[in-house]
C-alpha cells in the first residue's frame, strides 16, 4: 500500500450511511515508526484524520523529551495538514483545565506519543481530558498512540514487565487504561524486545482478553466493528486465550507458567482480523 492509498478499512466506511455516527478509528503503533522516509504509518494517520483538512492534536505527556511533541508537529505540518497543535499536560490540574480541553474540541485526530505509560496514566487517567478524548473517539475522531501511547488506548494496560519467551508469574503488571477499546491487551516493541512471555502470562491470567503484540514500525487500524488491519514494516502477534489451559493459579513467587492451547496468529502487513469472531478475514 502506498502512502497515498487509503487502507481497506476506510474504503469500507465510504459505502455506509453518511448520516450514521460512527466510532472513530483507533490506531495503536508498536513504536519506533518511520519518521524519515515514506512515513507510511504517520501519513496514514494524517490521511484518516482528514488529509489536508486534518486538525491534529499531539499529546507528548508520556515522554520526558521536551521536543517530542514538536517533532511530530513538524512531520504532520510537512504533510500539509490544516493544523497540528502540541498540548502539554504536566499535571492532573492541566488535564482538568478548560484551556487544555478546548484544544481537543475541534480536533479530527489525536496522537499520543511514546514514553512512560505510567506517567501518561498518572497524569491523565480519570481526568476531564481522558473523558474528552473518549468522547471525541465516540463521535468519529481517530485516536492513535505509539509505544506507551498505544498501550493506554485499551481498558487494560500493560504498565511494566520483563522480557523473555517463557511466561512467568508476576512477569508483568496491568493497570487501567483509557478504555477506548475493551477486552484487549496491547503490548508494543513486541518482537524487538522479546515480549511474548509477558503477553502469554497476562492472557493466561485474563483469558477473556485478546492479546495484541505490535512490532516496531508497525500499526493496527481498528475500525468500529472490531476489525483490525495491519500496516507498516513488520507484524502483529495475536494471542487468543479463550480455550487456554494454564496452571497460573498454582505457581508460586516468580515461577514459570504452563500454557497450553493458546491460539497464536501472526499477521503481516495487509492482513485483517476480526476481533469479535477471533478469526482471520479472508481476502
Amino acid at each position: 500500500m502506498s502512502v497515498r492509498e487509503a487502507p481497506a478499512s476506510t474504503e469500507r466506511l465510504e459505502h455506509e450511511t453518511p448520516s450514521a455516527i460512527r466510532r472513530g478509528v483507533l490506531m495503536p503503533i508498536g513504536g519506533a515508526e518511520d519518521k524519515f522516509d515514506d512515513k507510511l504509518i504517520l501519513a496514514t494517520f494524517a490521511q484518516l484524520a482528514g488529509g489536508k483538512a486534518a486538525r491534529v492534536v499531539i499529546v507528548p505527556t508520556a515522554s520526558s523529551i521536551e521536543t517530542a511533541g514538536l517533532r511530530y508537529k513538524a512531520i504532520f505540518l510537512g504533510m500539509e495538514v490544516e493544523s497540528a497543535e502540541v498540548v502539554y499536560i504536566g499535571s492532573r490540574d492541566d488535564a482538568n483545565s478548560e484551556h487544555v480541553i478546548d484544544h481537543v474540541k475541534d480536533a479530527t485526530g489525536i496522537f499520543l506519543t511514546g514514553g512512560n505509560q505510567m506517567r501518561l496514566s498518572a497524569m491523565i487517567g480519570g481526568t476531564r481530558f481522558e473523558q474528552v478524548v473518549r468522547d471525541a473517539n465516540e463521535r468519529g475522531v481517530i485516536v492513535a498512540g505509539t509505544s506507551a501511547g498505544a498501550s493506554i488506548l485499551s481498558a487494560h494496560m500493560v504498565a511494566l514487565g520483563a522480557s523473555g519467551g517463557t511466561p512467568k508469574l508476576r512477569m508483568a503488571q496491568m493497570v487501567a487504561g483509557f478504555g477506548l477499546i475493551s477486552n484487549v491487551i496491547i503490548d508494543q516493541h513486541f518482537r524487538q524486545r522479546d515480549r511474548i512471555g509477558r503477553l502469554l502470562s497476562l492472557v493466561a491470567s485474563n483469558p477473556g482478553l485478546l492479546g495484541l503484540g505490535i512490532d516496531e514500525d508497525t500499526a493496527v487500524i481498528i475500525d468500529e466493528h472490531g476489525v483490525i488491519e495491519v500496516i507498516g514494516r513488520h507484524s502483529v502477534t495475536i494471542v487468543d486465550g479463550s480455550e487456554i489451559f494454564s496452571d497460573i493459579f498454582q505457581v508460586k513467587a516468580y515461577g514459570e507458567i504452563t500454557v497450553s492451547n493458546a491460539r497464536l496468529h501472526l499477521l503481516t502487513p495487509g492482513r485483517r482480523f476480526d476481533m469479535r469472531t477471533r478469526s482471520l478475514v479472508a481476502g
